[in-house]
């Protein structure tokens, strides 16, 4: 009866690993599918933008013809609907994957070490994957604050030793020595963020004049690679930090910061 238990087991835990392997890669696909159609709509409304009227009413005049097209229409509404209805099927895909997964993994387990494994039921999973994506967002956004709220300070700080320096100079025209000192705080900082920036454009392997749905794509990339749990890679877990620390700090302010000031 044992041995029957652990075949059975074993052939569940086999057969999870396989599901889990092609759910991860759907997942993968439609977020790299999602944020390609997104890079799209956005680069044509970039270009709408950009050509004025003129290109307005070529569109326009084009744009007519398109939706009265059945295939043109379809292609219309995929562009402006399929980012959020993927972004909704990606999040609901990966809820699914946590809780069928972890519920078959520890099934297969305890069929294979009923001593060593205790058996869990399927609402459990349900309730932790909440619990744990809860923390997730209040981690990332505690987080993000913190980076925020730490180089705004920075920025402010040496913003006002520079405004204060500067006015100091007016007043003794000639002490150029004096003037060696302007700004050298302000400069320091902002280079410490330049350098912080780029490097970390350089771990995750996009160009410095990068958009945030590439940060996110390339983090996707990178974390598969190197992830703990994948990877066989002696300092797997040292560069999935070095990512995943990356990712946190390319956000939106961030590269529109790098963008404003260098």
């Amino acid at each position: 009866m044992n041995i029957i238990r652990k075949l059975l087991g074993k052939l569940l835990y086999s057969i999870t690993k396989a599901l889990s392997a092609i759910m991860g890669t759907l997942i993968q696909g439609t977020e790299s599918l999602v944020l390609f159609v997104k890079s799209i709509t956005k680069g044509c409304f970039a270009l709408l933008s950009m050509g004025g009227c003129l290109l307005f009413i070529f569109f326009a005049t084009w744009g007519l013809r398109i939706l009265a097209d059945p295939i043109g229409l379809a292609f219309v509404l995929t562009l402006l609907l399929f980012p959020i209805l993927g972004a909704r099927f990606v999040a609901f895909m990966k809820y699914q994957k946590y809780i069928i997964t972890e519920f078959l993994f520890n099934l297969s387990n305890h069929l294979i070490d009923g001593k060593k494994y205790q058996y869990k039921p399927f609402s459990e999973y349900k309730m932790a994957y909440k619990n744990a994506e809860q923390e997730r967002i209040r981690e990332e956004q505690r987080r993000y604050y913190e980076q925020q709220r730490e180089w705004g300070e920075r920025f402010k700080q040496q913003w006002q030793q520079q405004h204060s320096q500067g006015q100091g100079s007016q007043g003794n025209y000639g002490s150029y020595g004096g003037q060696g000192n302007y700004g050298q705080g302000f400069m320091n900082s902002t280079v410490d963020f330049k350098n912080k920036y780029e490097k970390s454009c350089d771990t995750l392997g996009v160009p410095y004049n990068v958009h945030k749905d590439q940060v996110k794509l390339a983090y996707r990339r990178k974390a598969k690679e190197f992830h703990p749990d994948l990877s066989k890679a002696p300092n797997a877990t040292k560069m999935f930090q070095e990512i995943t620390d990356a990712n946190q700090f390319l956000n939106d302010e961030n590269i529109q910061r790098y963008k404003n000031y260098l």
